[in-house]
């Protein structure tokens, strides 16, 4: 509730491109661990399966070199050395292929969810996490409820299905005791199998619920308020009231230097009310008259003040003032104004002569 009153109200808004991205950057993404849980469980059942048949026939090989050279071991310290090592070499060896084979997949989970990530902003020191209050609500928030009631779920949903396993595989057990290690060990692999299996399809569909929860949760959070909407779009576009500011002053600087060319003009041409245009032409330089200045209201008084000062010939045409004051600044005007113009220059050449 501090967070909705202090950003401006409720988050109703979608949250925009840059929202996504400045999330990400901090490493906030929708991530589940159950995912790579679920993953990691599956291959490696997959893995166990195809790879357990030269798996227990390597171990059994092991088991009975130690059991076949059991009665020469002397148990002093040197030996019970030497066995451990041996032993645990050879379990590496066994088991090399499957850690490495987790590893992968804890980071291709990781990855599929994601994407490619790599960010150092969750490790950079976050004081604000020190104080009590925020972290009671950090303890007794909603997220944590959820994964307080999920891991209790977990656990008691697996317990169930390893329990019920072994429960009916018990009196297949019983008889254990009248067989060769061998097949007890093939046996309990066996069940181990199940229980994997099993619990890897509980796994995938707690996945699949948790990975849509934690999807959700992190659209909610990032949400947007109105007032945050607003922010962002003046972040990005900048301003209003300073944009208005800088094209006020853009048109300023471009109104000065075009008085300032009106000096250089041949002729004003206006209409009587409210429009002024200067217009320039060089026969050296020019293939058409140019427009230097021109304007409106209190700009075309302006022009003409400046064009007085500077004893430049002010003609009163109404329609060609008009029609030049469409065209843009600097512009050669129409072909089809060239008559028109011509006929205001040569009565401003004769007044000159």
């Amino acid at each position: 509730m501090a967070e909705e009153s202090s950003s401006g109200g409720e988050k109703t808004e979608e949250p925009s491109a840059k929202r996504r991205t400045d999330f990400r950057k901090k490493g906030q993404v929708a991530q589940s661990k159950e995912v790579q849980t679920a993953g990691l469980f599956t291959v490696t059942l997959l893995f166990w399966i195809f790879y357990m048949p030269g798996f227990w026939a390597d171990l059994l090989e092991l088991i009975s070199s130690i059991w076949t050279n059991l009665n020469q071991f002397d148990g002093s310290p040197a030996n019970v050395n030497s066995l451990l090592v041996f032993i645990t070499k050879e379990m590496a060896f066994l088991l090399v292929p499957l850690f490495m084979l987790v590893m992968i997949v804890g980071v291709f989970s990781s990855l599929f969810q994601i994407g490619w990530l790599f960010t150092t902003k969750p490790l950079t020191p976050d004081f604000s996490k020190l104080s009590i209050i925020q972290g009671l609500g950090r303890i007794f928030s909603m997220r944590s409820v959820v994964d307080l009631f999920k891991s209790i779920g977990k656990v008691v949903l697996i317990g169930w299905v390893a329990y019920s396993t072994v429960i009916d595989h018990f009196n297949e057990a019983l008889i254990l005791v009248d067989t060769s290690p061998a097949t007890a060990i093939l046996f309990l692999g066996r069940v181990a199998t199940l229980i994997l299996a099993k619990v890897c399809g509980l796994l995938i569909l707690i996945a699949a619920i948790d990975f849509m929860y934690t999807k959700h949760e992190m659209e909610e959070k990032m949400k947007m308020t109105k007032q945050e909407v607003k922010e962002e779009y003046k972040e990005m576009e900048g301003d209003p009231f300073i944009k208005g500011q800088i094209r006020r002053i853009q048109q300023e600087m471009a109104q000065k230097r075009m008085m300032a060319d009106v000096p250089d003009a041949d002729v004003v041409v206006t209409n009587p009310t409210h429009i002024s245009v200067a217009i320039k032409y060089n026969t050296q330089s020019m293939d058409a008259p140019i427009v230097l200045a021109k304007g409106a209201d209190h700009v075309a008084m302006k022009i003409r003040e400046i064009a007085r000062e500077n004893e430049i010939p002010i003609m009163e045409n109404p329609p060609v003032a008009r029609l030049l004051h469409k065209i843009d600044l600097g512009a050669t005007i129409p072909e089809e104004m060239f008559k028109a113009v011509a006929e205001i220059l040569a009565h401003v050449y004769s007044l000159k002569k």
